[in-house]
């Protein structure tokens, strides 16, 4: 098997060209057009399928598929049993496809090489902003840019819960989320499309918190494993309300329940205060 960092210089590549082949759908370069269907509920365009078709390949031309399995968004079928590798890539081509179609620039790509059940590197591209992160497990965050320019980016080092902002959704927000929202004592809040913006804003400091609650749905393995390793290496954390941590691979690739994602500082106290604020939310209801 190739050493982490050939893996994550393939991976880097991958995650550029992937942004520039996005883009040629976003601007129209691409004579397709999105070609917009629903799957699931949730829009799926030509430009999502096009992307999956590129990271697909170029990873298994060069990473092969003796030793490892990979998992996309848009290849995934619930019907099919999950990889049995120690190794998963698990890819989401394009997260935030109603950003994509909507115009906002939110829209990022996610490439998450996973060991039994954890992220060990990540690629999270950003097209309309030109950057790329990266991190590899105890290797810490960077971002790249167009240019070339590579820095080490970490979260904000606030204390004051007061004084937190959380990332919040454009759309995908729930009744019993606003609630939980709400109810915080953090009250400045910022909107960015898609989990992969979301976290970026976290370790750029633009935000400190994102909060997830699943309803009939729930975030999948694609949203979250790329994004995740970007977060804790660059000093945050990302887990259950309960405090237990993100299994990537399981049976069931949604990611049910409460997520809280953070800087790292007062993230057990943000936990305690959501899973208490949620009881008390579901003890009104009944």
């Amino acid at each position: 098997m190739p050493a982490l960092e050939e893996i994550l210089a393939i991976a880097r590549s991958v995650g550029w060209g992937a942004s520039y082949l996005l883009r040629s759908y976003y601007y129209g370069e691409n004579k397709d057009n999105l070609d917009i269907k629903d799957k699931q509920g949730s829009p799926v365009t030509s430009a999502d399928l096009a992307v999956n078709r590129y990271i697909l390949d170029r990873l298994q031309t060069n990473l092969g598929q003796e030793e490892f399995a990979y998992i996309t968004e848009e290849t995934y079928k619930s019907s099919t049993p999950q990889p049995t590798k120690s190794w998963v890539w698990i890819i989401d081509p394009l997260d935030g496809t109603r950003d994509f179609i909507d115009k906002t620039g939110e829209y990022t790509i996610h490439l998450a090489l996973v060991k039994d059940g954890r992220p060990v590197l990540s690629v999270v591209a950003y097209p309309e902003v030109e950057k790329l992160y990266f991190a590899t497990l105890g290797g810490g965050t960077f971002v790249e840019t167009r240019d070339g320019n590579i820095h080490q980016v970490k979260v904000s080092q606030r204390q004051n819960v007061e004084e937190f902002t959380i990332v919040v959704s454009r759309s995908h927000r729930g009744k019993k989320l606003e609630k939980v929202l709400s109810k915080l004592l953090c009250k400045k809040q910022k909107s960015v499309g898609s989990i992969g913006g979301k976290i970026a804003a976290i370790v750029e400091q633009q935000a400190d918190v994102y909060i997830s609650l699943s309803g009939k749905s729930a975030p999948k393995d694609w949203d979250l494993a790329a994004p995740e390793l970007i977060l804790t290496e660059a000093g945050g954390k990302l887990t259950h309300f309960d405090g237990t941590p993100l299994i990537y691979n399981k049976e069931d690739v949604s990611q049910w329940g409460g997520l809280i994602a953070s800087n790292g500082e007062c993230h057990d106290r943000l936990c305690a205060e959501a899973e208490r604020i949620l009881v008390e939310i579901e003890n009104e209801a009944i």
